[in-house]
């Protein structure tokens, strides 16, 4: 298939306000489609479940812009997808060095270490709602910035020893790095900031080594004796913090909104007929947090079918959040929030050599939050009901800008 003229290319919204309606329109249309990128650049747009899962798991297609993506040398200066596209870590790397690399991180989320952090989560989760209870009736407080932020920002900065004084800077120029509506001017200065505060994260450190995965980081070896460049280290930095505590914020607030706006689910829960677990699967089914998460790139030429020839040194942006809502996959009610349905299969993970190393994590503290959040606070309502939140400025990260609830209602 000849590639399609960049003016013929469908544009992605930046705005975020519809991803998945403009994911739905682009599968009915071919197993992939060539897209417009911000800054002129053009890539194939994957969003249905099945094409995704073998593209993830294809060893023709790599995530190493460096050796695997010549239109690299075309992408303007100020690009909003730079920070997270050239980051320097095992996530852009591929075949061997990626197993390496993955391989020094992977240890610290294993199912056995993060189920031994439950309590710890359980007592922030604590620590948050308490506040939220002693508001007066009828006062209304933001669920995103006062609740799923903090306990998730906190589990993961602990994880890493990331100092008090730098949590609220480094998490902030971390959400802006996913602004794909961002001007060059704001995405340059973006990745300035992310640049500093890793470096005073890594600085902090280096003087104040600690039993954290930064501390480990920075002492541990590469299988081949050399250590993690300075430029590799905070790369898997950005990644790891970023990765586990932004895509959580939006698992649990958008989980909690479809709790309130259905609140016989909750009903339910309390009766035994649901569990939390079921709750959050279907969350990731019908909201994964992550939709384009740029860029993978062919290793050679890929025949998918229908017409579609990915040439090799093609970009690839896979939608994760809509193989969730692929009708093939789900076709009873795909995009109905449905917990008790029992195929809740999505990719919201990702699938194959790059599945998130944070999975279970994320799980675990989107389970301990929704249940502490509802057991603790039984009459939270949603403080506007007839209003639509605001969705992020972004196709990366899906989810809200906020969610005002009122904790304790007025009589």
């Amino acid at each position: 298939m000849a590639h399609e003229p960049v003016s013929r290319c469908p544009v992605l919204d930046v705005s975020g306000r519809s991803l998945h309606a403009d994911a739905a329109a682009l599968r009915s249309e071919a197993p992939a489609v060539r897209v417009l990128l911000p800054g002129g650049v053009t890539a194939w747009a994957v969003t249905r479940y099945d094409v995704i899962r073998a593209l993830t798991s294809d060893p023709r297609v790599s995530r190493d812009f460096a050796r695997h993506w010549p239109g690299r040398s075309e992408v303007p200066d100020g690009w909003p997808l730079a920070a997270v596209t050239f980051q320097q870590n095992f996530l852009n790397t591929y075949g061997a060095e990626h197993r390496m690399l993955r391989g020094l991180v992977a240890p610290s989320f294993s199912p056995r270490r993060v189920s031994a952090m439950r309590p710890g989560i359980e007592a922030v989760a604590e620590r948050l709602t308490n506040a939220w209870a002693a508001l007066g009736p009828g006062e209304a407080t933001d669920l995103r910035a006062t609740y799923a932020l903090p306990l998730t920002m906190t589990v993961i900065c602990e994880l890493f020893g990331v100092p008090e004084h730098l949590r609220g800077p480094l998490g902030a120029a971390i959400d802006r790095a996913a602004d794909t509506a961002a001007s060059p001017e704001q995405a340059l200065a973006v990745h300035a900031e992310i640049d500093a505060r890793l470096d005073e994260l890594v600085s902090h450190k280096r003087a104040h080594p600690g039993a954290d995965l930064t501390s480990d980081l920075l002492m541990n070896p590469a299988e081949d004796g050399s250590v993690f460049t300075e430029e590799t280290l905070k790369g898997t930095l950005f990644l790891m913090i970023g990765a586990g505590y932004e895509t959580t914020v939006h698992l649990i607030t958008s989980a909690a909104h479809a709790l309130l706006t259905g609140p016989d689910v909750v009903t339910r829960i309390r009766k035994g007929e649901l569990r939390w677990a079921d709750v959050v699967e279907e969350t990731l089914r019908l909201q994964g947090p992550i939709m384009y998460l740029p860029l993978r790139y062919a290793v050679e030429d890929i025949d998918l079918g229908e017409g579609v020839l990915v040439r090799q040194g093609d970009a690839i942006a896979v939608a994760f959040a809509a193989a969730g809502r692929d009708p093939d996959r789900h076709p009873k009610g795909p995009d109905d929030f449905d917990p008790s349905r029992a195929d809740k299969t999505h990719l919201a993970f990702g699938h194959g050599p790059h599945f998130c190393l944070g999975a279970h994590l994320a799980r675990l503290e989107a389970e301990v939050a929704l249940r502490t959040l509802f057991t603790r606070l039984p009459r939270l309502a949603l403080a506007s009901p007839e209003r639509t939140p605001d969705r992020l400025p972004s196709f990366i990260l899906n989810g809200l800008t906020g969610l005002p609830v009122v904790p304790v209602p007025a009589a």
